[in-house]
């Protein structure tokens, strides 16, 4: 079944940069906090 507005994000977890080194990062960890995911595959060049 397909995400939806408005119904909770599944969970995962995934390696992101924060400030400015790669760590694990998991929704759980944030639980109770509004968040707000962003994602860019490598850069913003047009393919």
């Amino acid at each position: 079944m397909p995400v939806q507005v408005k119904s909770p994000a599944p969970a995962f977890e995934l390696e992101g940069v924060v400030g400015k080194e790669f760590r694990k990062v998991k929704l759980s960890d944030h639980k109770g906090k509004w968040v707000v995911l962003f994602f860019y595959p490598l850069d913003f060049t047009f393919v």
